[in-house]
Parts: C-alpha cells; structure tokens; sequence
C-alpha cells in the first residue's frame, strides 16, 4: 500500500515572528510523518505552480495581479492577514498547483493527501481570514471544465463556513458545496452553501459526528460525485485559539474515518487537505497528522495503492 501525498519546500513562507499565523506547521508536519515513519520520503510529491489560465478560472485577474505585485490597498491586505512578501506569494502559487495534483493523484489512485491547502475564505475578486487564492474551488474548476470530472462534492468540516468556496460555486450545479463549522464563528456574513451544518458553541465529539453521520452518506448517494474534496480542519478542537467547538484529538480521528469511509466504500475517489489550525506549533501539527494517519489507514483497509 503506497498513500500519495503532496508537498513543497516553500510552502513554510518566512513570517514575523509575532504574526499569529503558524507557518511553520507544514513544514514541521512534513518532518513529523516522515520522522514517525507514517510516509516514506519517495511518497512524497512536489507540485508546480499552477498556470495563471488556470488560477483564472476562479480568480479575477485584476485581483490576482494586484496580490503578486503587491498593489493591494492597505484594507485589502488587512483583510487577508497576510503580506505579499515573494515568498509568501510563491508558495501561494505552489499551494494551488499542490491540492490540484493531490486531486489527480486521488482520480488515479483511490486516495491522495496535501500537506497544505484549505484556504475557503478566498473569493473570486479577494482573500479574507488568510487565504489568498481559493485552492480547493480552483481544482474544482479545472477538473470540471478539463471533463476529468463530471460531479463534484466539496466536504469542508473547518471550523470556519466556507464562504469563499461557496461564493465560487453559487451557480454551478455540478458542485455540491456542504460545509459544517461553528454558527457563532468566522466569517461575519456567511454565503450559502449547497448544505450547510451550522453548529452552536461547545458542540462536543458525539453530537459533532451525529451531525456529519446523519447527513454525509445521503449526499454521496444523492450525487454520485467521481471525486470529494475534503477539507480536514482541525480548528474544531477544544484547544483551537479561534475554535468554539470541543471535539477531542479521539474526535478528530474517528471524523476522518468517517469521511473517508463513506467515500471510499462507495468507490468515490478522495483528495484531503489539511485546512485550518490555531495552536502552539507541535500539538497543532499532531492534530494535522490525524487525517493522515487515518488517510494511510483507509487506503490499507480498502487496499489501494
């Protein structure tokens, strides 16, 4: 059994020391599950940056222009969180082109994992909640609109809706967007997804996997997606510092396992990617490290490879 997974050097863009924003953890997550034996060095792959024809089949050009040149006015750039240093914008570049081959790799292989990627909050005219470039919603283009997919399912368990994918996908009907996150929470204003699962404060394991357990096995009957894109956040933790919910690590686990069940058994190819995450820098990567740890897991159980 061989899990595919996705990763690149630059994605740990160098950061003020004092920004809140850990990215470090894809670096010291790659260094984790190779140093745990969980992945092997030749399972991992590097991506390229993705081709600008593609990044505009979501994103304005005027807007991703603006990013790269750094000509984004004061209040566009505070509301992303982050700065447009150059290696902060080749790794957002590389990110998009990573979750892109990780869905490729799941088409061709059953299963495929990003180390990175994740970033909902994106729209197609700006970035918000730092995320930049909306990668889940560009992959999802570019399979459709290539006709390597027909069908689409977007499962974003962040604790955080997922407005920018949302947002993105409003009008296309062969995209099923369902987000489940904390009512209370980031953003402000939420934009509809196909199904959301909105869930109040303190919502604990048991009541959490209830609310995925009674609705995700009927969407994947429902729509019959050739691929699930799961975005795997762990900032529904009881540690999160922009949390609200309470699952446990225990929590997490038995959460992935129960996404990638319910495709894998149905034979729906599923690509992950790591999502959100807000904590001191080593308990956060752990909490990474779950959906690929049950990713590797899944993929014995159903033996692929």
């Amino acid at each position: 059994m061989t899990l595919h997974a996705v990763y690149h050097e630059l994605y740990s863009a160098p950061l003020p020391s004092t920004h809140r924003f850990p990215m470090a953890k894809f670096r010291l997550l790659r260094r984790l599950l190779l140093d745990e034996q969980v992945l092997q060095a030749n399972q991992i792959r590097r991506p390229l940056s993705i081709p600008r024809r593609d990044l505009e089949r979501i994103h304005r050009r005027s807007y991703h222009q603006a990013f790269s040149r750094d000509q984004l006015s004061r209040s566009e750039q505070r509301r992303i969180g982050l700065p447009a240093t150059r290696p902060l914008v080749q790794r957002t570049w590389l990110s998009v082109g990573g979750t892109l081959l990780t869905a490729r790799l799941a088409l061709q292989h059953g299963i495929a994992c990003h180390l990175a990627g994740g970033t909902h909050h994106a729209h197609p005219g700006f970035g918000s909640g730092f995320c930049i470039f909306n990668d889940v919603a560009t992959t999802a283009r570019v399979l459709l609109d290539n006709g390597e997919v027909q069908r689409l399912l977007v499962v974003d368990l962040d604790v955080h809706q997922g407005d920018g994918t949302a947002a993105c996908f409003a009008d296309e009907p062969r995209i099923t967007t369902l987000s489940v996150h904390a009512a209370s929470n980031f953003p402000l204003r939420k934009v509809a997804s196909d199904i959301d699962i909105p869930l109040e404060d303190a919502t604990g394991d048991d009541d959490y996997l209830a609310a995925i357990g009674d609705r995700l096995p009927q969407v994947l009957d429902d729509q019959q997606p050739d691929l699930v894109l799961f975005n795997a956040g762990v900032d529904p933790h009881r540690d999160d510092r922009l949390g609200r919910l309470e699952l446990s690590d225990e929590g997490l686990l038995r959460r992935d396992r129960l996404v990638l069940d319910a495709a894998l058994r149905r034979s729906i190819p599923i690509a992950t990617v790591i999502g959100g995450g807000y904590d001191e820098l080593m308990p956060l990567v752990r909490r990474h490290a779950i959906v690929i740890r049950a990713a590797v897991e899944q993929a014995r159980l159903f033996g692929l490879s």
